[in-house]
């Protein structure tokens, strides 16, 4: 992979060639596929925010609208509602990058300009817009890769090549916005496990992730608790943890250099003992068959 030079986001700086960044994610929907609901109360969302940060998270993303279209639509004032109350609470209490989880444009503006730092796209900037107000921002945008329309079904997705054709459309779609005025430095690819892919498709996604790697941009993944892991080891939703951390591992060792988690605490631990296998990160302190100074 090309070594990533460090890059500052929001109030952070980054050092990707050498470090992961964990990113906690925090749902304002009543129908969410992990916590059902658990933090759709303002209170329950920045709680959790906190919470998040507390056991380790370096930046936390915030949805307001499920990508699956099995969900409820909502319109667009309602997600404003929804997301933008937790980016304003939590920005005025920490310095943690906030991300957005939408493809509005509308939206993307209210919470650009009440204080959160990244807008995480699942469309890859193909809703007309977004790019333009993320470009005027100064804001890092996340490009995922998806070939669906909003919030609609796209039944038995096929790919002859899934790997190659997610590095070919991350690749043009980084470059498009590159033309809108976005700089690379702010830009994060993200290959977008199980959105419009099958389980197939997900673990040869997971399999040879260092080919999306070697686009050389920071590589974001979000498998948390998905149902690639599910089918994968035959465990229902609420008993994905131990696949997801495996999986985390496996993506930290090819090259992901942030990770988005619903179990915080788990994934950091995991995060830094794969950075200390690999090298990438000192362990937090030597005493096991280190002999002691004697006078």
């Amino acid at each position: 992979m090309t070594a990533l030079a460090p890059r500052r986001i929001g109030a952070r700086t980054f050092d990707f060639a050498r470090r992961t960044a964990v990113m906690a994610v925090v749902n304002r929907t009543p129908d969410s596929f992990f916590d059902h609901g658990a933090t759709f109360a303002l209170e329950a969302a920045v709680a959790q925010a906190q919470r998040a940060v507390a056991e380790g998270a370096d930046w936390v993303d915030i949805g307001g609208l499920p990508f699956s279209p099995d969900t409820p639509d909502v319109s667009v004032a309602e997600e404003v509602d929804r997301v933008l109350p937790v980016v304003e609470a939590i920005r005025a209490v920490s310095d943690v990058v906030i991300s957005v989880d939408t493809y509005r444009p509308e939206v993307a503006q209210a919470v650009l300009d009440g204080g959160a730092d990244v807008i995480n796209d699942v469309m890859g900037l193909r809703v007309a817009g977004l790019a333009e107000v993320v470009a005027s921002s100064g804001a890092t945008i996340v490009i995922a890769h998806s070939v669906g329309e909003p919030h609609r079904h796209h039944r038995r997705p096929q790919y002859q090549d899934v790997v190659a054709e997610v590095v070919a459309y991350l690749i043009e779609r980084v470059e498009y916005a590159r033309s809108l005025g976005i700089a690379e430095d702010r830009i994060v690819i993200d290959p977008g496990h199980d959105l419009n892919k099958n389980t197939l498709h997900t673990l040869e996604i997971t399999r040879r992730l260092h080919e999306v790697a070697a686009i050389g941009l920071p590589m974001l993944v979000a498998l948390s608790n998905k149902d690639f892991v599910g089918e994968s080891i035959d465990r229902p939703q609420g008993e994905r943890l131990y696949g997801t951390l495996a999986a985390t591992a496996l993506c930290v060792q090819a090259g992901a250099r942030i990770v988005r988690a619903h179990q915080v605490r788990e994934t950091v631990d995991v995060v830094r003992m794969t950075e200390a296998v690999l090298g990438l990160r000192e362990p937090a302190y030597l005493k096991h068959n280190i002999d002691a100074e004697t006078d």
